[in-house]
């Protein structure tokens, strides 16, 4: 186990034993100082299942945030993470673009979200029309306090914060984007589900005229000859209250081609 792992492990550890599966940030950074952990803001954030310690998966849990720096160990490792759906030979596209000085110039995460706006991959994967004009807007953190469920367990979060690393406007409907520069089995469903909630709150508490709330996962893998191939994913929520009701809406692949 990486060291990140042994963090995670002694704090279920110590859950156990208390049979309180409910901790904070003082505990995380204390285990940390013990095992030389240098970065105990990143210990309970487990992006994919892969890197579960063992002990987690073992016992079929996940951490959930609760906000005010506390978190809780869930059962239900299937329905913490999402598996990315298997991309069909009829959903790959070849994407002729000519690349500009400073298209892919990194491997950020950011990067690749500038990548798919610019050469209107979004627009054609979200609204199959590359003339749409979406509004766009940038990352950005909030905080939110509400309830949902897993399964039978409510959680209950308070001032949670949350980033948002785009998000998309059109024709009434939002869109929430999350971009990683790798392509992982799965992911945490938090990631887009928070935010999804987040939109649910502002269009009943301000009254927006929103008719639909998605979520698009962006992923890119780049290959030795500098082209990509991208993967988006759009999901949404059947049950605005449960985190374990996401629902896939589309999915395609697109070979970056550059001339």
């Amino acid at each position: 186990m990486n060291k990140k792992q042994e963090v995670i492990t002694q704090i279920y550890e110590i859950c156990e034993a208390r049979n309180n599966f409910t901790f904070d940030n003082d505990l995380v950074k204390a285990i940390s100082n013990k095992l030389g952990f240098k970065n105990p803001f990143d210990a309970t954030k487990i992006d994919n299942s892969s890197v579960l310690p063992p002990i987690l998966k073992r016992n079929d849990v996940f951490v959930v945030h609760l906000g005010l720096g506390r978190h809780q160990f869930v059962r239900g490792i299937n329905v913490g993470y999402h598996k990315f759906e298997k991309i069909l030979p009829e959903e790959t596209i070849q994407w002729k673009y000519r690349r500009s000085i400073l298209n892919e110039l990194d491997t950020s995460e950011s990067n690749i979200l500038s990548v798919v706006n610019n050469q209107r991959i979004i627009h054609d994967f979200l609204y199959d029309d590359i003339v749409a004009s979406p509004k766009s807007y940038n990352a950005h953190r909030t905080k939110l306090s509400f309830r949902y469920y897993i399964g039978n367990q409510l959680i209950q979060t308070q001032n949670l914060q949350m980033e948002i690393d785009q998000t998309f406007e059109y024709l009434g409907m939002v869109t929430i984007v999350e971009g990683k520069n790798k392509f992982p089995d799965d992911f945490a469903v938090y990631q887009l589900y928070h935010p999804y909630r987040y939109y649910v709150h502002m269009r009943e508490t301000e009254n927006l005229p929103i008719k639909k709330i998605t979520c698009c996962y962006i992923l890119r893998k780049r290959s030795k000859d500098t082209s990509s191939t991208i993967r988006l994913y759009n999901y949404t929520f059947q049950d605005e209250n449960r985190m374990d009701s996401i629902k896939l809406l589309k999915k395609a692949e697109y070979l970056l081609i550059s001339h």
